[in-house]
């Protein structure tokens, strides 16, 4: 017997296994290496590794708070918020990136604490072998929780992974600035802290904006956007797929809704059964959950309304802040021209339809223009 198709609700459920087991992974990992680093960086009275071990907790405490995000993004609708929790992992994910910036934050003061009031570490072999460990076991750590985080699409574990590789390469700097010293004499390990630290920000402040711009709501993706308009424009009936408007609910809930261009004579019992064919579809194909489809009628039996289209398209298409065309509909009858233009964000949409309505209906000036101005939200 075949495998059972996977369903919306056992995936989710496979998804926030896999982000929880990694979690705890990353917690139980964290509180060891915190514990063997406070314990050394006590004993030698070193800043830095004191500091890494601090980072370690706040690792743990970002590993946590992924847990939490999970489990309440994971509620199933109710009537307050029908489209349910998902976009808590949102939230997780930016404390976390604010964990990242507070932690690069701290050290950075304490760097510079202790280069104003420099204090001379006392390292023993030991205490070096067990940051060498400490390293490879966070550099294997991140690479893993980062790729289960792609894997899964979890902002938190990808930033939590991100971090962990931020917090190996802390590490090896300790460890270098200590072989540095037990050579030398020379301590570089404040200073090296400073630098590092200025790193550690930089991270938290770049996770911190790409999550902001998730929950603001960022420009869909192209290779998402291309499938939806390839699988709909495969139906001959189409003519054409536009202003195609992604809404994310969370990690892997995209809901959309779209336009399409239908013969002006086509039957209403044929768009019913077409969009309902769409709908099934698009959700097959891409994920996406295509939740409202409106319509553009499109001249098939005039000639002289094509050689007008033509002539308009020519000459809206003519300046560089207008992008598309569509929804093109003439009747002769009514006299009245109606179509959509996408606008660029380089001109004010007032200000462009005032000079596209001034220009056409000097070419048209029997026909009544309605002009909608669109907003380039998708390529």
């Amino acid at each position: 017997m075949g495998e059972k198709p996977e369903t919306v609700e056992t995936a989710s459920l496979s998804r926030d296994k896999v982000i929880i087991r990694t979690s705890i992974i990353g917690i139980l990992t964290n509180v060891f290496l915190a514990a063997f680093k406070a314990v050394i960086g006590i004993a030698s009275h070193s800043i830095a590794v004191t500091l890494d071990a601090v980072n370690n907790l706040s690792d743990a405490l970002s590993s946590i708070i992924t847990i939490v995000g999970t489990k309440l993004a994971g509620r199933l609708p109710d009537k307050k918020h029908p489209l349910g929790y998902g976009r808590i992992e949102y939230l997780s994910a930016m404390i976390v990136s604010g964990i990242v910036l507070y932690a690069g934050i701290t050290s950075a003061v304490e760097s510079v604490k202790k280069i104003i009031h420099p204090e001379k570490p006392d390292y023993a072999i030991i205490s070096l072998v067990i940051i060498a460990v400490a390293v490879a076991t966070k550099i294997i750590l991140g690479r893993f929780v980062k790729a289960q985080g792609e894997k899964v699409n979890s902002g938190s574990l990808v930033a939590s992974g991100s971090d962990a590789m931020f917090d190996a390469i802390l590490s090896a700097s300790v460890l270098i600035c200590a072989i540095i010293f037990m050579v030398t004499g020379i301590s570089l390990e404040a200073w090296v802290g400073v630098v590092i630290s200025a790193f550690i920000i930089k991270s938290g402040i770049e996770m911190m904006t790409e999550t902001l711009d998730e929950i603001l709501g960022s420009r869909a993706d192209k290779e998402v956007t291309t499938g939806i308009r390839k699988v709909i424009t495969e139906e001959p009936e189409v003519r054409g797929a536009y202003d195609l408007i992604l809404y994310n609910y969370g990690p892997d809930k995209n809901l959309a809704s779209v336009h399409i261009e239908l013969p002006e004579d086509m039957p209403a019992k044929d768009i019913d059964r077409l969009i309902r064919r769409l709908e099934t579809k698009v959700y097959k194909e891409t994920g996406v959950i295509l939740t409202g489809v409106s319509l553009y009628s499109y001249n098939t039996s005039d000639n002289e309304s094509g050689r007008i289209e033509s002539d308009i398209r020519k000459k809206v298409l003519s300046h560089d802040w207008a992008l598309q065309l569509h929804g093109f509909y003439l009747d002769t009858q009514t006299k009245d021209i109606r179509f959509d233009v996408v606008m660029s964000f380089d001109i004010n949409p007032k200000e462009g339809i005032r000079i596209l309505c001034e220009e056409i209906q000097q070419a048209y000036p029997d026909y009544k223009l309605q002009i909608v101005p669109d907003v380039d939200v998708s390529d």
